[in-house]
């Protein structure tokens, strides 16, 4: 009995700590004062900062500055038609020049380096090792296609080596309100965490009698694995709820944006997810006339792959786009 309270109280502070997690990730260009993520938490501005540097591992400042940080090195890659000035502030800081010390003592680089190192002739590279991670002209085949059944475009992409198919479609998405098990961690490769944190979600959302036909299963991603280390990745995994629904313990409940998304659609072995998400953002994205918007990506999951006569997960990426 005592160590179930003990294990229910811990599930209260970090539910309390991703409230806050949440709010700073959909205010990073605001201020983000101590006083007021306190609040958020409901703690104490005394005690806040250590109970979420004991949590999360890191002190809130540092926390605050490398999520700007990270966001800005991923909106310089993804938008490279944007000016710093633009995308320094959009992320919280306020100036370019303020932007640029930070950005040179996380990457030992300025900016306008980043970006011409990272992205320079379609060539995307791997930031952590320094080294090209696919050649857009040489590694996919884009094909555009137009489809009189529903009036719409339809990418197709073929990934040359490995022989990965798909289609990728710009479309609107609608609004959905879900319950979140969030994980910060390493999580590529591993199809058994996302089993248990799925399995934690459905014994919780299971007995509330929130499990039906219409139910949606997506894993929700915050952070560019290429940028951020393993150890401070964050993840969702989420199941749709209605908007009214009472959260409790470590689960959390969050509202995925609606509107326009590029959705490729893939079927695939569990060892080919990276393959698929560089399809999208190596091979779809840079010849499509789109770019990615604030808002996370994620990933919706059609059936169980243990009812796959191959195995294979049928799932869906959706990235939040606009015109470029």
């Amino acid at each position: 009995m005592q160590d179930a309270k003990k294990r229910y109280l811990r599930e209260v502070y970090i539910s309390r700590i991703n409230r806050v997690i949440d709010h700073i990730e959909a205010n990073l260009s605001g201020e983000l004062t101590l006083n007021e993520l306190a609040e958020v938490a409901s703690f104490s501005s005394f005690h806040f900062h250590r109970i979420f540097r004991a949590i999360v591992g890191e002190t809130l400042y540092d926390f605050i500055q490398r999520i700007r940080i990270e966001k800005a090195a991923s909106k310089l890659l993804t938008n490279p038609h944007r000016s710093i000035t633009e995308i320094s502030l959009e992320c919280g800081f306020s100036s370019s020049a303020a932007f640029s010390r930070s950005f040179r003592e996380t990457f030992k680089m300025s900016p306008t380096q980043w970006r011409q190192k990272y992205y320079s002739k379609n060539r995307i590279m791997d930031s952590k090792e320094g080294q090209t991670d696919s050649n857009i002209g040489q590694d996919f085949d884009l094909s555009l296609h137009y489809n009189v059944d529903t009036n719409k475009q339809i990418w197709r992409i073929t990934m040359n080596k490995e022989r990965l198919e798909t289609k990728v479609e710009v479309k609107e998405l609608p609004e959905m309100t879900v319950a979140y098990v969030r994980h910060i961690g390493r999580y590529q490769g591993d199809s058994e965490l996302f089993g248990r944190l799925f399995q934690k979600l459905a014994t919780w959302a299971g007995p509330r009698g929130l499990l039906n036909a219409e139910s949606k299963f997506l894993s929700v991603y915050y952070d560019d694995p290429d940028i951020t280390e393993d150890s401070k990745l964050r993840v969702d995994v989420c199941v749709t709820v209605p908007a009214d629904t009472a959260i409790d313990g470590e689960i959390g409940k969050e509202t995925i944006a609606g509107g326009k998304y590029a959705v490729g659609h893939f079927e695939i072995t569990p060892d080919r997810y990276g393959e698929a998400w560089n399809a999208i953002y190596a091979g779809w994205l840079p010849q499509s006339g789109y770019q990615p918007v604030d808002g996370p990506n994620y990933e919706l999951y059609y059936a169980d792959p243990k009812q796959h006569p191959e195995g294979k997960h049928t799932f869906d990426i959706c990235i939040p786009v606009k015109p470029l």
